[in-house]
């Protein structure tokens, strides 16, 4: 298919910037809201590097303290929109999985393993991300592809087509690739240290959408992310959301309570949901994986204050753990694989009921076809 490059839309001037700069950030009394075009543009000036960097901070911390209005978010997702490279994957029905952009550091990081189980299952899917991103520093899938010796820095075109072989079915997509502007604020994001609305709009981006549908599936812990998630994700659009309360913010929930999540699709209004994982025979006594106590700790470094593991070494465990669990090993990340793809079947369709998901979801990872589709993936 195509591939659609960025736009290149008109930037802020001083005078704009200098003006909301003066409205945001006046404190939690005085502060104003920015309209949609204003978040827009500014966002803009931001991408094409002519913002001065402390203003810069200055305005998205402002926004951050102030909170972030509907136009605003708004505003600066259709910014990163217009800025990403994309390319449509010939499938009917594609899901996109966004997983915290700044990885995990408290549990192994199982996600990306969900991938395979579903292309194995008939259904395309995968995950955008970065490679080291703050507050956390946490392991992300680039990492653990990159620990598998995978490339993770594949063309949008190349993963557009991975996704449409059906003997593959799965990819990864970097932003370094679809969005080169908004990746090179990496270094300002870690100064500021802090979220900021970047972290939130960059989770709704879809690289490469469906020809015919498009199924977003991200993860929250925060209770107001879940309002500011649905209106993002319809914003795009997408055809339909599941926004799971997971573990260290990402789509898998804990073992050890019931799975609780929200999702719409098509123009339906969103429902909240209570999954028990003991008819699923997923009910465990641990939420996640935890890392172990001997893996090594990062060496301290000025520009990731606040990462907590050797990243190398944590990356490359997840790595192995991934694939034993793909060649049925039990486990917390074998459940998790079994539980992401369980939850996304049942919500996009492709299974009737959830215990008939799981039982798709096990074949999958028994017979061996998951496995093959990640090692095809690679």
């Amino acid at each position: 298919m195509p591939v659609n490059t960025p736009e290149v839309p008109q930037q802020a001037d001083d005078n704009l910037i200098h003006s909301v700069i003066k409205r945001v950030a006046t404190g939690p009394e005085l502060s104003k809201n920015i309209s949609y075009a204003e978040a827009r543009s500014v966002t803009n000036a931001l991408l094409a590097g002519s913002t001065d960097p402390v203003q810069a901070a200055i305005y998205l911390i402002g926004l951050r303290m102030k909170r972030e209005t509907d136009d605003e978010l708004r505003g600066v997702l259709d910014s990163l929109r217009a800025n990403s490279v994309t390319a449509t994957a010939n499938v009917e029905n594609l899901v996109v999985m966004s997983d915290p952009y700044n990885g995990f550091n408290r549990t192994l990081h199982a996600s990306l393993f969900v991938l395979p189980v579903l292309a194995a299952c008939g259904v395309s899917a995968y995950s955008h991300g970065v490679e080291i991103m703050g507050p956390k520093f946490g392991v992300t899938h680039h990492m653990i592809i990159k620990a598998l010796g995978g490339d993770p820095l594949q063309s949008m075109q190349t993963l557009s087509d991975r996704l449409s072989d059906p003997a593959i079915g799965w990819g990864y997509a970097d932003q370094a690739v679809f969005c080169p502007k908004l990746h090179s604020l990496s270094t300002l994001r870690t100064q500021i240290v802090k979220r900021t609305v970047i972290n939130t709009a960059e989770g709704m981006l879809t690289p490469v959408p469906g020809q015919s549908k498009t199924h977003l599936v991200t993860g929250f812990v925060h209770k107001a992310y879940r309002e500011i998630y649905t209106m993002l994700a319809r914003h795009v659009p997408h055809d339909s959301l599941l926004l799971i309360r997971g573990t260290e913010g990402g789509v898998i929930p804990s073992f050890r309570a019931k799975a609780r999540f929200v999702r719409f699709y098509g123009t339906d209004p969103e429902t909240e949901h209570e999954t028990d994982l003991e008819p699923l025979g997923l009910s465990r006594e641990y939420r996640a994986e935890d890392i172990p106590d001997s893996m090594p700790e990062a060496t301290a470094h000025p520009s990731t204050i606040g990462m907590k593991w050797d990243n190398e070494a944590l990356a490359k465990l997840c790595a192995e753990k991934g694939i034993r669990a793909l060649e049925g090993e039990p486990g917390a990340v074998h459940d998790a694989a079994l539980l992401g793809a369980t939850l996304i079947m049942w919500h996009i369709g492709k299974a009737a009921t959830l215990e008939d998901a799981a039982a798709a979801a096990r074949e999958a990872i028994e017979s061996g076809a998951a496995l093959k589709h990640f090692r095809a993936g690679l």
